[in-house]
């Protein structure tokens, strides 16, 4: 398994795929993998005849008092899991690489970011559309895949592609959870085992939601009260925020008509949790 650090060692690579008229897939990812990061590789491997997996824990999109420092990591085994996963390459840029001393320069998506994370999170897509806009220019893909379960960052990145002209197909795969319905997230492992246990409570929410929804029920504010209680009868749980919102342009929406993004985020002790679910309420 080769693993490039080096922006122009990466390029060079890229330009000699392409020149051999291979498409490039993208998988990019903050590392510490699971299932559902592999997932991704699985979706890339299909639409790609080589798999990129960026691997870099970008310091831009975490907050002052958030957990970049602490924010797991295991390059060694993560490389191990892209290799039997079938992926081709690691990109594994350092902090100094991809934001050298002088650096000045970022990318921001009005509209799309004021709202859910973004409201609690000032700065992050920021730094996320930075980051993904240079792993592009690094990496050169055709296509690369993101997972559903960050609904908002995959909104947003397709925005960005499309506005600035970037000639990347976006792909987003569906979110990959546990049996008992939590999403896969490298920030599980924060958890106690209680706040395992009381974590499967965000699950049920999107599922009420879902069932009240196909039962009739369009007044957006009677649904979040609904999930909300599930959440709240939790003792560690935190609501960030529960919302509904237009799938397309993120706004909160009163009545609930046509395809709907149903996004919380919640915290349990260390961890912010975040999943959602899209539908189609006709």
């Amino acid at each position: 398994m080769r693993v490039i650090e080096k922006i122009a060692e990466m390029q060079s690579w890229s330009d000699r795929m392409r020149a051999e008229g291979k498409r490039i897939g993208l998988v990019p990812t903050m590392g510490y993998l699971h299932e559902g990061h592999l997932s991704l590789i699985d979706s890339a491997k299909k639409v790609s005849d080589i798999v990129v997996v960026s691997i870099f824990v970008n310091p831009t999109q975490f907050g002052p008092s958030e957990d970049y420092r602490s924010y797991p990591r295991d390059l060694e085994k993560d490389v191990e899991l892209v290799e039997k996963r079938g992926g081709d390459i690691v990109f594994h840029p350092s902090a100094e690489e991809m934001y050298p001393e002088g650096y000045v320069t970022y990318v921001e998506v009005g509209g799309l970011t004021e709202n859910l994370c973004g409201a609690s999170r000032p700065g992050h897509f920021r730094g996320v559309t930075t980051v993904v806009g240079k792993l592009f220019n690094a990496v050169k893909p055709h296509i690369a895949v993101f997972g559903q379960k960050d609904a908002q960052q995959s909104i947003v990145i397709k925005r960005m592609t499309a506005d600035l002209n970037f000639g990347v197909d976006i792909e987003v795969a569906p979110t990959i959870r546990e049996p008992d319905g939590i999403a896969m997230s490298s920030r599980n492992t924060y958890l106690t085992q209680s706040q395992r246990s009381q974590a499967t409570s965000l699950f049920r929410a999107l599922g009420t939601a879902e069932q009240i929804i196909s039962g009739g029920e369009r007044d957006s504010d009677k649904v979040i009260g609904q999930m909300k209680e599930i959440i709240n009868s939790q003792p560690d749980a935190d609501i960030d925020y529960v919302s509904i919102v237009d799938a397309e342009n993120l706004k909160p929406i009163g009545e609930i008509r046509g395809k709907v993004l149903i996004a919380l985020a919640v915290k349990f002790g260390k961890a912010r949790l975040i999943d959602n679910i899209i539908i189609d309420a006709g």
